[in-house]
C-alpha cells in the first residue's frame, strides 16, 4: 500500500493543536472591512476548531498534520 497524499491546499489553511484538534481561521476577515464594527473585527481575529463532522472529513485529507 502506498503513502497516502496530504492534500497540500489544506494543509496550508489548517494547524493541529496539541491535543489533536484541527485549528482553523475564522471567515469574512479579508475585504470590506469598513462597515464592520471593531468588536466584530477583534473577535474573527481568534482562532477556532473544526466541528465533529469537518474534523472527520479532514483528517482524511491531512493524515499526516
Amino acid at each position: 500500500m502506498p503513502k497516502m497524499k496530504t492534500n497540500r491546499s489544506a494543509a496550508k489553511r489548517f494547524r493541529r493543536t496539541a491535543s489533536g484538534k484541527i485549528r482553523r481561521k475564522r471567515a469574512f476577515k479579508n475585504h470590506i472591512l469598513t462597515k464592520k464594527s471593531p468588536k466584530r473585527i477583534r473577535q474573527l481575529r481568534k482562532g477556532a476548531t473544526l466541528s465533529g463532522g469537518d474534523e472527520k472529513r479532514m483528517n482524511e485529507i491531512l493524515p499526516y498534520l
